[in-house]
């Protein structure tokens, strides 16, 4: 059973993944048409009868803003690296009940850093307390990996699970390399990934809290 939908853009784009419930809104609304359903599968209430979708189309192009895509948030963060602190290397299944996966500024705020996707790395909260203020050079705490900007696709889709059906989508606007990625980001995952909300293009909410 598909448990989210996927959401195009008018011109086909993929946007998101969406609740059920917001999907089914959006259609009765008259804000989305369905592209693609479940087979055998409808939804019903007192006054309607319709297929349960897998793929809607959004009526009206939605425009993006480029600071959107660009945004540091901790869900995609956590994605980029693996959801492994960058300092002991340690991943979320081995981290103790009381520690979490931070983010820390390579080059502190308070120092003249910035909320870039090139100064933020994921860090347990023993190695971010650790590390406080300082330079990585100056207490030996060297990222294991070189902070960069994902591309926005990896972004969007890097927390997500796809069917075969609402992946097509995805093969036929970026292309097959791309889907590729998308799949192996998935198989990297930890399980733990997959129990965060998405940040989308709809509703971008995510927290952007720092221990630095």
């Amino acid at each position: 059973m598909v448990l989210g939908c996927l959401a195009l853009n008018a011109s086909f784009e993929p946007l998101t993944m969406v609740p059920m419930r917001r999907a089914l809104r959006l259609v009765i609304d008259g804000k989305a048409e369905i592209v693609e359903a479940e087979q055998d599968r409808v939804v019903r209430s007192e006054r309607l009868v319709m297929p349960r979708p897998a793929v809607i189309r959004l009526t009206k192009f939605i425009h993006v803003p480029r600071r959107f895509r660009r945004q540091v948030t901790n869900t995609f963060l956590f994605a980029r690296d693996q959801y492994r602190c960058q300092y002991c290397g340690r991943g979320t299944a081995e981290l103790k009940p009381r520690e979490s996966l931070t983010r820390d500024h390579v080059i502190p705020l308070s120092r003249g850093g910035t909320n870039v996707w090139t100064n933020v790395v994921a860090a347990c909260s023993p190695c971010n307390t650790r590390k406080g203020n300082r330079l990585p050079h100056e207490i030996g705490m060297m990222p294991l990996t070189h902070p960069a900007e994902p591309h926005f696709v990896h972004l969007s889709w890097a927390v997500r699970r796809l069917t075969q059906t609402q992946a097509r989508y995805i093969r036929t606007f970026y292309g097959e390399t791309m889907l590729a990625q998308l799949e192996a980001l998935e198989h990297r995952a930890s399980p733990h990934a997959h129990g965060h909300p998405p940040a989308h293009a709809l509703h971008a909410d995510d927290s952007a809290t720092a221990a630095d």
